[in-house]
């Protein structure tokens, strides 16, 4: 009606009484909807397809559930495209050049987001701007719940690339083609709205338009935007890693105890029950996948065996420096392999040779030749020399078993200080590994 008689309906509208008599934009809104249907694609050539163009900004992170694999972002999306039944002279209606009118009363593609697996909670936006050349825009806020591939193998020094596909669940690419609002390298670099104070930081925003069919008949065009962020690692370096890590020292600390002194297995004891303890509390913070662990709980569990290992080695260095009246005494090929070709190689000190040199001394002194004649003597002088000789092998045999058990204590000393230093190497290497693997994935 309004395009074969326009002035009759511009006549007709003009015509209004009451309090709308000389309102501009209701007499441009009642123009707008005069026989406009908003069930048909607004074209006049049903060959011509509508081109809309779609704009994405990032604002928040809010939620990423990496056991769930699930996104919750909060966008600024924005959409626009040419309405053919939307167009009106200005000067008609006072140079009016653009209106607000309720999106229920237009025409709207259905552009939907692929990777929806939740509704989510989105303000409710009831209007677009339409222009007199018939162009409109339709801007509101999403939030985004979408499925994600997260790998947290690199946690938490991980960066995640989630994508938003949006497309047109029904037109063809013949009906409905998908462009971009602005340039793309515009775009990747847009971090204007993102709040940036939580966990996530943006990096970037990627987008790749692409057209694909199903049936290799009919063609689909789609916007894929790529949303690339990454962790803030402060938060769990502070509260996972440190305190693994000064565990970890004061357990290579403990191997500055005595090899002999009971206490040392105590102590890492107390240590291996206290990582126990720091592994329970954090086991809720790690991020767990039914397909993946983050390598920070391997380097958990890698901690918790090395404190084993040094609890056992601890073990078996106390056990054999023990002393005891049966101990046997130390084989020639241990003494020659642990406490003459050992010490040379490595570099060992060895501090318990004056103690034994002490103790062949005294030994010499107790070993004097005492025994009693048999010509002339009395029997109570004879008693006294049999209890002296008794006396004087008792303390030979306790010198004897003293010598023993100090060989032990060196050869002890000596393996301590060799299991010592493989552990140590051990443990630098492994973090030394572990430092290198996370530096490179937070600088990439």
């Amino acid at each position: 009606l309004r395009l074969v008689f326009p002035n009759v309906l511009l006549a007709k509208l003009g015509s209004s009484t009451g309090r709308f008599a000389n309102a501009t934009l209701v007499r441009l809104a009642e123009f707008l909807s005069v026989g406009y249907k908003k069930g048909v694609r607004p074209v006049k050539d049903w060959n011509t397809p509508t081109n809309v163009e779609i704009d994405l900004m990032v604002y928040s992170i809010l939620n990423v559930d990496e056991k769930n694999q699930v996104l919750t972002t909060y966008v600024w999306y924005r959409q626009s495209w040419k309405d053919e039944f939307l167009v009106w002279d200005s000067q008609d209606f006072d140079g009016v050049k653009k209106i607000s009118i309720p999106t229920a009363n237009v025409w709207v593609p259905d552009i939907l987001i692929n990777e929806f697996v939740d509704v989510g909670k989105s303000p409710d936006i009831p209007y677009v701007y339409v222009t007199d050349d018939g162009v409109v825009r339709n801007y509101k806020p999403i939030q985004v719940v979408t499925a994600c591939t997260l790998n947290i193998y690199n946690f938490p020094f991980d960066v995640q690339n989630c994508s938003l596909t949006f497309q047109s669940w029904l037109h063809t690419i013949d009906d409905i083609n998908i462009t971009l609002m602005r340039e793309p390298e515009e775009l990747s670099k847009d971090k204007s709205v993102f709040m940036n104070q939580g966990e996530w930081e943006l990096l970037h925003v990627l987008s790749k338009y692409k057209n694909f069919s199903v049936d290799k008949e009919e063609y689909y065009a789609e916007m894929k935007f790529h949303v690339v962020i990454r962790r803030r690692p402060l938060f769990y370096t502070v509260n996972l890693l440190l305190p693994s890590i000064f565990l970890m020292v004061m357990d290579i600390v403990g191997f500055y105890l005595p090899p002999d002194s009971g206490e040392r297995v105590s102590f890492k004891i107390t240590l291996l029950l206290g990582y126990s303890v720091f592994l329970i509390i954090v086991s809720d913070t790690l991020p767990a996948t039914a397909i993946g662990t983050p390598l920070i709980g391997v380097y958990f569990v890698v901690c918790m065996a090395l404190l084993v290992i040094s609890l056992t080695e601890t073990v078996l260095i106390v056990r054999l420096v023990h002393k005891q009246d049966l101990q046997p005494p130390v084989p020639q090929w241990l003494k020659y392999l642990v406490l003459e070709r050992a010490p040379v190689l490595f570099c060992i000190h060895k501090k318990h040779r004056l103690c034994s040199r002490l103790s062949s001394q005294e030994g010499g002194l107790l070993g004097l030749h005492l025994t009693p004649a048999k010509d002339n003597v009395p029997p109570l002088m004879d008693n006294i020399l049999q209890e002296v000789t008794t006396i004087r092998h008792f303390l030979e045999k306790r010198d004897k078993c003293r010598e023993i058990a100090k060989e032990w204590l060196q050869v002890g000393y000596v393996l301590d200080v060799l299991l010592f230093r493989v552990y140590l190497v051990a443990v630098v290497a492994y973090s030394i590994t572990l430092g290198t693997l996370w530096s490179v994935w937070q600088a990439a």
